[in-house]
């Protein structure tokens, strides 16, 4: 049996463990981060930048000590700043564990306060889209402090109410619909709500 050929270039390695504080518990945002930081490093060694497990790697042959050794430096001094990179939308549907709607409905309201938006441009595509984007530190409040249940919970309030008033509203004008037909005469004129007007009226005085 032939042996496995062993790689003629040795690899050159460095890792960084991504902390609880920077990816607020999240392996969307850890996926983030990578995306952030590969999308800052000139694009031929975007790819030798990994991540598993939350953790980073770096791996580059041995033939590129120059190389690895000023990536290895950028890759740290960019991770110092990703503790205070704006959450995206899908990292903070994520992070809080609720819906597209959720967060859009929360948006508006206030309840989820936007830090100011981004536009970047699809993949292979012409069209830009901008989207809002969140302080981590308001998101790690929201989430230590279990305001989405909160929320929850004044929603479906809040729903019901409306439910609530809606059928009075129906059933309010139902009942003057009904009310208004059965005062209305044959030849479609309504009846005067002053006593005894009908009798004066068929005498003939107003004619």
């Amino acid at each position: 049996m032939a042996k496995k050929k062993e790689s003629a270039e040795p690899e050159l390695m460095k890792t960084w463990s991504l902390p609880t504080s920077m990816t607020i518990g999240s392996a969307v945002r850890a996926k983030g981060i990578l995306q952030e930081i590969r999308a800052r490093l000139p694009f031929a060694v975007r790819k030798a930048l990994d991540l598993e497990g939350g953790i980073l790697t770096l791996a580059m042959p041995e033939t590129s000590r120059a190389i690895f050794r000023a990536t290895s430096a950028s890759t740290t001094e960019m991770l110092a700043e990703m503790e205070a990179l704006p959450v995206i939308p899908r990292e903070i549907e994520d992070i809080l564990a609720i819906s597209t709607s959720e967060r859009r409905r929360w948006l508006e309201d206030g309840r989820l306060p936007s830090a100011g938006t981004r536009t970047v441009k699809l993949r292979g595509r012409a069209r830009q889209i901008t989207f809002h984007v969140f302080d981590p530190a308001v998101v790690v409040d929201i989430l230590d402090r279990g305001a989405v249940d909160e929320w929850r919970e004044h929603d479906i309030a809040a729903a019901a109410e409306k439910r609530r008033q809606s059928a009075m509203k129906a059933k309010l004008t139902r009942s003057l619909r009904k009310g208004k037909k059965k005062g209305t005469r044959k030849d479609g004129s309504n009846p005067s709500p002053l006593r005894g007007w009908d009798e004066f009226d068929a005498e003939g005085f107003l004619k």
